[in-house]
């Protein structure tokens, strides 16, 4: 497949957008670089895995995960395989829109 400059603008577009989304999405779910915010939605994840856990949360957990993505971000791997999903999102949109 030959990609037009309009999909490789959109691939960039996309890849844009998830690398700068999804940190922001999970620190809005109270996932931040001080801890876990008081009354957000990772607070009560955060509970619900302690309880399910009887008093701890679990490494590699979900909550574990996001709370490590929330305090120091990315890791280098996971920034380009968010680049690449990105990409492939936004050429995706372009090719319908186009």
């Amino acid at each position: 497949m030959v990609w037009g400059v309009a999909e490789a603008l959109g691939a960039a577009v996309g890849a844009g957008v998830a690398l700068v989304a999804a940190p922001a999405v999970v620190a809005g779910l109270g996932f931040t670089a001080g801890g876990i915010a008081a009354g957000s939605i990772a607070a009560k994840m955060m509970s619900a895995a302690a309880i399910a856990n009887g008093g701890g949360v679990a490494a590699g957990s979900t909550v574990a995960v996001l709370q490590s993505i929330g305090a120091a971000g990315f890791s280098l791997g996971a920034e380009v395989g968010l680049g690449s999903l990105g990409a492939a999102a936004g050429a995706l949109v372009e090719k319908i829109a186009g």
